[in-house]
This record gives C-alpha cells, sequence and structure tokens, in this order.
C-alpha cells in the first residue's frame, strides 16, 4: 500500500544499554485518513510503545532522579508506591533497573506483578 513502511534492519533500530533508554523515544505517527485535504499535518504521540506501556514510565525516571538528588533515596532503598496503576509500574520499572526495592499495593493484578518482577 502506498505510504506504508516496512520495519528497519536491526542494525537500524535503537539500541539501547538497559530499558530506560527506552521511555521517551517514542514514535510519532501521522493520523492519514484525518489529514486528508488538509495542510496542516496531525500526528500522535504513541506513548503506549513506552517499555512499560504509558506515558507515566517517564514520570517514573523523573521522581526516582529528583529523589536521588535531594538524598532521599539511597542504593538499596526502597520505594512504596501507593497505587499499582500506570505510575506504579514506571516506578517499578525504575526500581528494577536501579536496583530498588518496589512496595506496591496488594490490589496489583497477577499480569501487573508478572510484567514488573
Amino acid at each position: 500500500m502506498p505510504g506504508w513502511s516496512v520495519a528497519l534492519p536491526l542494525d537500524n533500530r535503537m539500541k539501547c544499554n538497559n530499558i530506560l533508554e527506552a521511555v521517551g523515544h517514542t514514535p510519532l505517527i501521522r493520523l492519514n485518513r484525518i489529514n486528508q485535504g488538509l495542510k496542516p499535518q496531525m500526528y500522535v504521540k504513541a506513548e503506549f510503545t513506552n517499555p512499560g506501556g504509558s506515558v507515566k514510565d517517564r514520570i517514573g525516571i523523573t521522581m526516582i532522579d529528583e529523589a536521588e538528588k535531594k538524598g532521599l533515596l539511597k542504593p538499596g532503598g526502597t520505594i512504596i508506591e501507593g497505587t499499582s496503576g500506570n505510575t506504579g509500574m514506571g516506578l517499578a520499572l525504575v526500581a528494577a533497573v536501579r536496583g530498588y526495592k518496589c512496595v506496591s499495593p496488594p490490589r496489583t493484578s497477577n499480569p501487573r506483578k508478572k510484567s514488573i518482577s
């Protein structure tokens, strides 16, 4: 089909040292049908392609970076997150990479628990 592209060869894809480096490198996708006949082109930012599946991966990194800078979170520390939603997933992702323990409420679903362990 016209306008469709194929996957990039492996050597042209993003290579990361850890999963956190992939956060935020989400594609902009042109809305082809909506854009028909319009001069300004509209795109959507596909945040669901972040490793944790949400824009909240970004805030997880920012929150932990700030806690580390302020000395509130030290190596081997524990992060207690009051939600089991996307923010909790973002924090758990960062905690796993940086060696922190992350505790979330027991209502976290089994598929979510498996994805962050």
